[in-house]
């Protein structure tokens, strides 16, 4: 892949929440692209650690002790073995980078799993 990813072109094309979609991948990591809208699963990864870095829009990354804002531009990285809940009063737009090895709900498994993704 080495021509440029329009990341506005790719999340056009996300019609469903929670849903993530492969945008490329380097060194064993995944670069994913997904819509969040409402609340997430509670979860964690026991060994891998991830980025949610904010397109368009915000989102409130709630921990079992405190919650943070991630606003537009923005970035947080998650640690292994952290419970975590991405939830989103209104839909926004995210990028993920995340090792190939990474299931969408952790240690969770229910109707949002997704042991397959579709790319884009």
């Amino acid at each position: 892949m080495t021509e440029p990813v329009n990341l506005a072109q790719k999340l056009a094309r996300i019609e469903s929440y929670w849903e993530p979609k492969v945008v490329g991948e380097l060194n064993g990591q995944m670069v994913k692209l997904v819509k969040f809208l409402g609340p997430f699963v509670w979860h964690h990864h026991d060994a891998e650690d991830e980025l949610f870095y904010v397109v368009k829009g915000r989102f409130r990354m709630e921990y079992r002790d405190h919650s943070v804002w991630i606003e537009e531009g923005e970035f947080v990285i998650v640690p292994r073995t952290v419970e975590h809940r991405p939830v989103a009063d209104e839909e926004v737009a995210v990028m993920l980078f995340e090792p190939a090895t990474t299931l969408n709900t952790g240690n969770v498994r229910n109707e949002r799993t997704r042991d397959v993704l579709g790319r884009l």
